[in-house]
């Protein structure tokens, strides 16, 4: 692959209206979507005190009166005059950049705003039992006081554990726990008809808790979960290890961070991500819980990530390039939800000046702004010029393929910072939409064992650099090769991005197989819209949708790429 190591040479673009609507959103972004972004950041904490100041049992009971009403809203659904079933969650509410427009078309809209509580914390069986909106932010509110976690934390607070289950969800403890749905111990479930089940991996609805996953609410709602919790300490204790050379010397030193050579299980950090700053420099951060005594112990730095006019994070994780590894200790809490505050590195197309410190010290208490905010304020110009002049991408990759992923991203998008984190992918009882290579636990590779295969996130956040320099760019063109490539060599795409694929393509992408027959055995045909017409880009007619769940799915569709 050594003539993909050169970007592209694209001709000079012409300025039209719309690139300066881009250049100058920082104006109703200050003094618009940041104001109301704090109110609506403020309403949702006193929610969330409200919520936790009541008693365990009323929390439950109300938690059982409102899915009372949504099977009741179900069973008023007439099949032959009434749309498709969705939930009645405004459009520009979800946190990603794709489009949700299956919703132009007619629908009956069910209520889910009111699932948003802690049900219960258990400290024995370790597990917290949630409902879908509860969002990462809450959760550790809840239990970081506890010296709990969720075993994978989300790093950014709106994130919801609905949308992590059914959709995707990673952190830097992915490469122990797999991904966000690998930790659900249990799901509360309302099918199409109306009934409430309780799907685990061992009971009469296995199927459903393994189909759940990446099905993006296509099964049926989810309406509460039971999360694995694991002990946590105080702080992080998080070096920070700088690394250059080639894009593949830099993915192997990322992949010896975490997954020694010689197997050694002391070796492998509590956390670890990457993030990669240009095509030979890159910087490693593994981190190990760690007591507040040994924290606070003479000679170690303590530092609070958290407050607002502290760096942007993966700016000061950059500095380990100048002056070489280091080691400091960040507050648990403050550690998981690093990259709020600047959205990673979007938060500087977004405030050009917004890492500059008197804007932190000033306004930067106000940070972030509301991503659904964001979505609907930008207008439809604005939004499809973000289509085609900027990456929001992210690839499940196989570890052992990061080099050539990171070099194909380089020849085809040129985008930096980029971002690296690890999960297991399981070897599952049965086939869902995303599983590992086939007899890859027979090639021993690093980072595998016996039962599941070592994957890496790479993170695309940002515009090209062709963009920044006023080159042509088309987006689309760029995210359809990428999709092809990604098809080819056994990796995945979270649903939540911008996608080109054609339905053939997506059902090469994932496998079909299970999810098709949760979907007739569950009565979803019919009722909820199909996940490949959820996630795809653009207007959807009713006719459209129509034909889309009258359509047999055709068997090739699931065969493998």
């Amino acid at each position: 692959m050594a003539d993909l190591q050169t970007p592209l040479v694209r001709r000079k673009r012409k300025k039209v209206l719309v690139d300066y609507l881009v250049q100058f959103r920082w104006i109703l972004v200050i003094f618009v979507v940041l104001p109301f972004s704090a109110l609506i950041y403020l309403n949702i904490y006193l929610g969330d005190m409200w919520s936790a100041m009541k008693s365990e049992k009323r929390r439950q009971k109300e938690h059982e009166e409102n899915v009372n009403k949504v099977v009741k809203r179900l069973k008023q659904r007439n099949p032959k005059k009434d749309g498709l079933v969705c939930t009645s969650r405004k459009p520009w509410i979800a946190v990603g950049m794709r489009n949700v427009d299956y919703k132009r078309a007619r629908h009956f809209e069910v209520d889910l705003s009111a699932f948003r509580n802690i049900l219960e914390i258990d400290t024995e069986r370790m597990v917290a039992k949630v409902e879908p909106l509860v969002n990462m932010g809450q959760i550790t509110r809840a239990t970081c006081p506890m010296n709990l976690a969720l075993a994978v934390v989300a790093e950014l607070d709106d994130l919801t554990v609905g949308g992590l289950i059914n959709g995707y969800g990673i952190e830097g403890s992915s490469h122990i726990y797999g991904l966000f749905s690998d930790t659900v111990v249990a799901m509360e479930v309302v099918l199409a008809d109306g009934r409430v089940v309780r799907a685990t991996k061992d009971n009469e609805y296995s199927d459903l808790f393994y189909g759940m996953p990446w099905s993006q609410g296509t099964l049926g709602f989810l309406v509460s979960a039971e999360i694995k919790l694991i002990p946590t300490k105080e702080y992080m204790r998080l070096t920070y290890t700088p690394v250059r050379g080639t894009l593949k010397e830099i993915a192997q030193a990322y992949a010896d961070s975490f997954a020694p050579r010689d197997g050694d299980p002391a070796k492998v950090p509590d956390f670890i991500e990457g993030m990669i700053y240009s095509p030979s420099e890159g910087v490693m951060m593994t981190g190990v819980y760690a007591t507040k005594e040994e924290a606070k112990k003479k000679g170690n730095k303590i530092n609070c990530v958290g407050w607002w006019f502290k760096p942007w994070f993966y700016q000061y994780a950059q500095t380990a390039l100048k002056k070489g590894e280091f080691v400091e200790y960040i507050p648990t809490r403050e550690y998981y939800h690093r990259h709020t505050r600047s959205l990673y590195w979007e938060g500087k197309l977004i405030l050009p000046f917004g890492d500059q410190f008197w804007f932190r010290f000033l306004l930067g208490w106000l940070m972030p702004p509301k991503v659904s905010l964001l979505k609907l304020t930008q207008g439809e110009a604005i939004r499809n010029y973000y289509h085609d002049s900027h990456v929001i991408q992210d690839m499940l990759v196989p570890l052992y393929k990061v080099g050539d992923a990171l070099e194909f991203v380089h020849h085809e998008m040129e985008v930096y910072p980029l971002w690296l984190c690890p999960h297991r992918l399981y070897k599952l009882p049965v086939k869902t939409m995303v599983y590992p290579e086939p007899g890859f636990e027979l090639h021993q590779r690093q980072g595998d064992t016996s039962y599941a295969q070592m994957f890496t996130d790479i993170g695309v956040y940002y515009a090209p650099a062709a963009v920044l320099r006023g080159e042509e760019f088309n987006g689309a063109e760029a995210v359809h090769r990428l999709e092809q490539w990604l098809i080819e060599n056994h990796c995945y795409q979270p649903q939540y991005a911008v996608s080109e694929l054609s339905e053939r393509d997506f059902w090469r992408m994932f496998d079909a197989s299970h999810y098709e027959r949760c979907r007739h055995k569950y009565g979803a045909v019919g009722t909820l819209m199909s996940v490949y017409y959820k996630s795809k880009k653009g207007r959807k007619t009713e006719k459209e949708v129509q034909e889309a769940e009258a359509a047999v799915l055709e068997p090739a569709y699931a065969e493998e790429a």
